[in-house]
Protein backbone atom coordinates (compact mmCIF):
# COMPACT_ATOMS: atom_id res chain seq x y z
CA UNK A 1 0.00 0.00 0.00
CA UNK A 2 1.30 3.43 -0.88
CA UNK A 3 0.26 6.26 1.42
CA UNK A 4 0.41 9.80 0.14
CA UNK A 5 2.98 12.06 1.73
CA UNK A 6 1.89 14.08 4.73
CA UNK A 7 2.10 17.78 5.26
CA UNK A 8 -0.78 19.55 3.51
CA UNK A 9 -2.62 22.58 4.92
CA UNK A 10 -5.95 20.77 5.28
CA UNK A 11 -6.94 17.66 7.18
CA UNK A 12 -8.87 15.07 5.18
CA UNK A 13 -10.35 11.66 5.91
CA UNK A 14 -12.31 9.16 3.85
CA UNK A 15 -15.98 10.01 4.24
CA UNK A 16 -17.50 7.53 1.81
CA UNK A 17 -17.17 5.60 -1.42
CA UNK A 18 -19.89 5.64 -4.08
CA UNK A 19 -20.68 2.35 -5.83
CA UNK A 20 -22.83 2.42 -8.96
CA UNK A 21 -25.39 -0.41 -9.21
CA UNK A 22 -28.18 -1.22 -11.65
CA UNK A 23 -30.85 -1.99 -9.06
CA UNK A 24 -30.80 -0.85 -5.43
CA UNK A 25 -32.89 -3.66 -3.99
CA UNK A 26 -30.92 -6.35 -5.80
CA UNK A 27 -27.64 -4.76 -4.75
CA UNK A 28 -28.79 -4.63 -1.12
CA UNK A 29 -29.45 -8.38 -1.23
CA UNK A 30 -26.05 -9.09 -2.81
CA UNK A 31 -24.22 -7.05 -0.18
CA UNK A 32 -26.15 -8.63 2.67
CA UNK A 33 -25.84 -12.22 1.47
CA UNK A 34 -22.38 -11.95 -0.08
CA UNK A 35 -20.59 -9.75 2.44
CA UNK A 36 -22.77 -9.75 5.56
CA UNK A 37 -23.29 -6.00 5.19
CA UNK A 38 -26.78 -4.61 5.56
CA UNK A 39 -27.92 -1.28 4.13
CA UNK A 40 -30.56 1.31 4.86
CA UNK A 41 -32.73 3.32 2.45
CA UNK A 42 -31.04 6.59 1.63
CA UNK A 43 -33.07 8.89 -0.54
CA UNK A 44 -34.03 10.02 -4.01
CA UNK A 45 -32.10 12.65 -5.96
CA UNK A 46 -34.68 14.24 -8.30
CA UNK A 47 -32.12 16.63 -9.79
CA UNK A 48 -29.94 13.72 -10.94
CA UNK A 49 -32.51 11.00 -11.60
CA UNK A 50 -30.84 8.71 -9.08
CA UNK A 51 -31.44 7.20 -5.64
CA UNK A 52 -29.28 5.51 -3.05
CA UNK A 53 -28.91 3.10 -0.16
CA UNK A 54 -26.37 3.49 2.65
CA UNK A 55 -24.04 0.81 4.05
CA UNK A 56 -22.99 2.33 7.41
CA UNK A 57 -19.44 1.60 8.57
CA UNK A 58 -19.08 3.82 11.64
CA UNK A 59 -17.03 6.88 10.66
CA UNK A 60 -17.38 6.04 6.96
CA UNK A 61 -19.92 4.44 4.67
CA UNK A 62 -20.55 3.00 1.23
CA UNK A 63 -23.22 4.67 -0.89
CA UNK A 64 -24.98 2.37 -3.34
CA UNK A 65 -26.40 4.54 -6.12
CA UNK A 66 -28.64 3.63 -9.07
CA UNK A 67 -30.55 5.36 -11.82
CA UNK A 68 -34.25 5.67 -10.93
CA UNK A 69 -35.36 8.07 -13.67
CA UNK A 70 -33.46 7.25 -16.89
CA UNK A 71 -34.82 10.28 -18.73
CA UNK A 72 -33.61 12.72 -16.08
CA UNK A 73 -30.37 10.83 -15.47
CA UNK A 74 -29.45 11.11 -19.13
CA UNK A 75 -29.34 14.91 -18.77
CA UNK A 76 -26.91 15.04 -15.83
CA UNK A 77 -23.23 14.17 -15.46
CA UNK A 78 -23.85 12.07 -12.35
CA UNK A 79 -26.84 10.24 -13.80
CA UNK A 80 -24.98 9.38 -16.99
CA UNK A 81 -21.93 8.21 -15.05
CA UNK A 82 -24.03 5.95 -12.81
CA UNK A 83 -25.76 4.41 -15.81
CA UNK A 84 -22.55 3.84 -17.75
CA UNK A 85 -20.49 2.43 -14.88
CA UNK A 86 -23.24 0.12 -13.54
CA UNK A 87 -24.01 -1.38 -16.96
CA UNK A 88 -21.26 -3.98 -16.45
CA UNK A 89 -22.17 -4.71 -12.81
CA UNK A 90 -21.60 -3.12 -9.40
CA UNK A 91 -18.52 -0.89 -9.62
CA UNK A 92 -16.81 1.89 -7.65
CA UNK A 93 -17.73 5.26 -9.13
CA UNK A 94 -16.14 8.04 -7.08
CA UNK A 95 -14.82 8.64 -3.57
CA UNK A 96 -15.35 11.45 -1.14
CA UNK A 97 -13.18 12.90 1.60
CA UNK A 98 -14.43 14.84 4.57
CA UNK A 99 -12.89 18.09 5.71
CA UNK A 100 -13.43 20.79 8.32
CA UNK A 101 -12.02 23.38 5.93
CA UNK A 102 -14.21 23.19 2.84
CA UNK A 103 -13.71 26.87 2.09
CA UNK A 104 -9.93 26.52 2.13
CA UNK A 105 -10.10 23.47 -0.10
CA UNK A 106 -12.35 25.18 -2.63
CA UNK A 107 -10.11 28.25 -2.65
CA UNK A 108 -6.97 26.18 -3.14
CA UNK A 109 -8.44 24.25 -6.08
CA UNK A 110 -10.52 27.06 -7.59
CA UNK A 111 -13.82 25.24 -7.01
CA UNK A 112 -17.33 26.38 -6.11
CA UNK A 113 -19.18 25.15 -3.03
CA UNK A 114 -22.72 23.83 -3.23
CA UNK A 115 -25.20 22.74 -0.58
CA UNK A 116 -27.46 19.73 -0.38
CA UNK A 117 -29.94 18.02 1.89
CA UNK A 118 -32.17 14.99 2.11
CA UNK A 119 -34.65 13.70 4.63
CA UNK A 120 -34.23 10.20 6.02
CA UNK A 121 -37.23 7.86 6.25
CA UNK A 122 -37.39 8.66 10.00
CA UNK A 123 -37.80 12.36 9.21
CA UNK A 124 -34.31 13.51 10.19
CA UNK A 125 -32.93 16.04 7.70
CA UNK A 126 -29.31 15.62 6.66
CA UNK A 127 -27.53 18.73 5.39
CA UNK A 128 -24.12 19.06 3.82
CA UNK A 129 -21.90 21.25 1.67
CA UNK A 130 -19.58 19.86 -0.96
CA UNK A 131 -17.17 20.83 -3.69
CA UNK A 132 -15.44 19.11 -6.58
CA UNK A 133 -18.09 16.57 -7.60
CA UNK A 134 -18.08 17.63 -11.25
CA UNK A 135 -14.29 17.46 -11.31
CA UNK A 136 -14.38 14.00 -9.71
CA UNK A 137 -16.88 12.71 -12.26
CA UNK A 138 -14.71 14.06 -15.09
CA UNK A 139 -11.57 12.43 -13.66
CA UNK A 140 -12.73 9.85 -11.08
CA UNK A 141 -9.29 9.26 -9.62
CA UNK A 142 -10.01 12.54 -7.85
CA UNK A 143 -12.18 12.55 -4.75
CA UNK A 144 -14.69 15.28 -4.11
CA UNK A 145 -14.94 16.99 -0.73
CA UNK A 146 -17.74 17.23 1.81
CA UNK A 147 -18.53 18.95 5.11
CA UNK A 148 -21.57 17.68 7.02
CA UNK A 149 -23.88 20.03 8.91
CA UNK A 150 -25.30 17.35 11.21
CA UNK A 151 -24.77 16.02 14.70
CA UNK A 152 -22.05 13.31 14.73
CA UNK A 153 -24.60 10.57 15.50
CA UNK A 154 -26.60 11.57 12.41
CA UNK A 155 -23.73 11.04 9.97
CA UNK A 156 -24.77 8.34 7.45
CA UNK A 157 -22.00 6.06 8.67
CA UNK A 158 -23.70 5.90 12.08
CA UNK A 159 -26.99 4.54 10.78
CA UNK A 160 -28.46 1.46 12.46
CA UNK A 161 -28.47 -1.71 10.39
CA UNK A 162 -27.98 -5.44 11.01
CA UNK A 163 -24.52 -6.35 9.71
CA UNK A 164 -23.48 -9.95 10.35
CA UNK A 165 -19.80 -8.97 10.30
CA UNK A 166 -17.94 -6.27 12.20
CA UNK A 167 -16.89 -3.74 9.55
CA UNK A 168 -15.25 -0.70 11.15
CA UNK A 169 -14.53 1.24 7.98
CA UNK A 170 -12.81 1.63 4.64
CA UNK A 171 -9.25 0.33 4.92
CA UNK A 172 -7.76 1.32 1.57
CA UNK A 173 -8.51 2.53 -1.94
CA UNK A 174 -7.05 1.49 -5.27
CA UNK A 175 -6.66 4.40 -7.67
CA UNK A 176 -5.25 4.45 -11.19
CA UNK A 177 -3.60 7.80 -11.91
CA UNK A 178 -0.33 9.66 -11.76
CA UNK A 179 0.53 9.71 -8.03
CA UNK A 180 1.75 13.30 -8.20
CA UNK A 181 -1.60 14.44 -9.58
CA UNK A 182 -3.51 12.97 -6.64
CA UNK A 183 -0.98 14.32 -4.15
CA UNK A 184 -1.52 17.79 -5.60
CA UNK A 185 -5.33 17.45 -5.57
CA UNK A 186 -5.21 16.51 -1.89
CA UNK A 187 -2.73 19.21 -0.97
CA UNK A 188 -0.20 16.62 0.18
CA UNK A 189 -2.44 15.02 2.81
CA UNK A 190 -1.86 11.35 3.66
CA UNK A 191 -4.54 8.90 2.49
CA UNK A 192 -4.57 5.07 2.39
CA UNK A 193 -4.23 4.76 -1.38
CA UNK A 194 -2.76 2.00 -3.53
CA UNK A 195 -1.73 3.18 -6.97
CA UNK A 196 -2.54 0.65 -9.68
CA UNK A 197 -2.35 0.44 -13.45
CA UNK A 198 -5.34 0.65 -15.74
CA UNK A 199 -7.92 3.15 -16.87
CA UNK A 200 -7.67 6.27 -14.67
CA UNK A 201 -10.21 6.26 -11.87
CA UNK A 202 -11.22 4.61 -8.62
CA UNK A 203 -10.58 0.93 -9.34
CA UNK A 204 -11.37 -0.66 -5.98
CA UNK A 205 -11.42 -0.45 -2.19
CA UNK A 206 -11.14 -2.69 0.85
CA UNK A 207 -13.30 -3.03 3.95
CA UNK A 208 -11.64 -4.50 7.04
CA UNK A 209 -13.74 -7.05 8.94
CA UNK A 210 -13.15 -9.64 11.64
CA UNK A 211 -13.31 -12.28 8.88
CA UNK A 212 -10.73 -10.57 6.69
CA UNK A 213 -10.78 -7.84 4.10
CA UNK A 214 -13.73 -7.47 1.75
CA UNK A 215 -12.33 -6.32 -1.59
CA UNK A 216 -14.58 -4.48 -4.04
CA UNK A 217 -13.24 -3.86 -7.55
CA UNK A 218 -14.51 -2.79 -10.94
CA UNK A 219 -15.59 -5.73 -13.15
Amino acid sequence: MAALVEGGPDVYWIDHVVVAVEDLDAAAIRWREGFGLDSAPGGVHPAWGTGNRIVPLGPTYVELIAVLDPTKAATTDLGRAVGEVSSAGDAPLVWCVGTDDLEGTALRLGLDIGGGSRRRPDGVELRWRSTGLEAALAAPWRPFFISWDVEPDSHPGRGFVHHTVDAPGIAWLEVACEPAALVAWLGGEAMPVRFVDGRPGLRGFGLSTARGTIEIRSP
